[in-house]
């Protein structure tokens, strides 16, 4: 059964635990919305669907020749998200008059946590960091990455037909997800690429419309899916930077359609967990005068079916 982190703070008996998936859910746009399945152990087998069996018409006592689809067995591992918070114990005592500088630090590490789960969602690659995850753009191939074009595309542009090039190849990315709407999917894109879109449409007459989205949140829609800023890493940088490079263009982005499922036949892109968030109070410890917080989180994710997500890649600041 997948459950939402919004879900599992109510369910959890805990203060601590409801502080801290309530920041999570606060900061991230992803853990805020993507179900979570719940798995015994620290990975997640099962079979991804390869080709489907042979069919055929067939006369009166006529016979069928015997054919089996494939499958391509598929192991997910749960990673480990974390830190420790240390608040000294002159600054606990002396400080928080105001507001408690415990609850302060282990905000601080929440939100990091949530900045790191993004990164790791779109641009994870076990390659390069074994302990992490594979993000959207290490696991999307194919038709799954639609080229905005040879050099990059602008959004605006010349105002005119630049505009409705670059809004047909994000229809086009839509379109690889099958079964997106305004109740399981989003598109995601750095604050700046949101912003030109928003001029785009007004160029055109077609603003863009607000509403309220599967995370109860308003927030503005392109042909009813949630447009959302994808955030910024620990780095203090937008995740989706303008770091990538399309042809010679070197200062693209990308923009990324995702689709959510609570379970592997709603073919989506699916969270993966073992007890959700941990989070413990250690008290003061031995080694210094501090007082430390450990906030971590077991988590992984699957991407179900060929067409959860879509990326639109070289997309220009202009």
């Amino acid at each position: 059964m997948a459950r939402t982190f919004q879900q599992a703070a109510y369910l959890s008996t805990e203060e601590l635990v409801q502080g801290v998936i309530e920041t999570l859910i606060q900061e991230s746009p992803i853990l805020d919305r993507m179900p979570f399945i719940e798995v015994q152990g620290n990975s997640y087998r099962y079979n991804q669907e390869a080709t489907l069996p042979g069919v055929a018409w067939r006369a009166v006592n006529g016979s069928y020749t015997e054919s089996t689809g494939t499958v391509n067995p598929v192991t997910e591992n749960i990673a480990i998200l974390g830190g420790d918070a240390d608040t000294d114990t002159f600054v606990q005592q002396v400080m928080s008059d105001v507001n408690d500088q415990r609850a302060v630090d282990t905000a601080a590490k929440v939100k990091a946590c949530a900045a790191a789960f993004q990164s790791a969602f779109f641009l994870g690659d076990t390659e390069v960091d074994p302990n992490s995850i594979d993000g959207l753009k290490t696991r999307l191939t194919g038709g799954q990455v639609i080229t905005g074009g040879t050099n990059g595309i602008p959004i605006i542009g010349n105002g005119g037909t630049d505009i409705h090039a670059f809004l047909d190849k994000l229809d086009a990315a839509i379109g690889q997800v099958r079964g997106i709407d305004t109740s399981n999917g989003a598109i995601y894109a750095n604050r700046t690429v949101i912003a030109k879109l928003a001029a785009a449409a007004r160029r055109i007459s077609n603003e863009l419309q607000f509403s309220e989205d599967i995370a109860k949140k308003r927030v503005p829609m392109w042909n009813g899916i949630p447009i959302l800023d994808a955030g910024i890493g620990v780095n203090g940088l937008d995740i989706l930077a303008f770091d990538e490079t399309q042809g010679t263009a070197t200062t693209s982005t990308s923009v990324y359609v995702v689709k959510y499922g609570a379970a592997p036949h709603d073919r989506g892109v699916t969270g993966l967990t073992n007890g959700f968030v941990q989070a413990k109070d250690l008290g003061e410890i031995s080694s210094k005068p501090a007082y430390r917080t450990r906030v971590e989180l077991f988590a992984g994710m699957a991407v179900f079916g060929g067409q959860a997500a879509a990326r639109l890649k070289g997309v220009l600041n202009g």
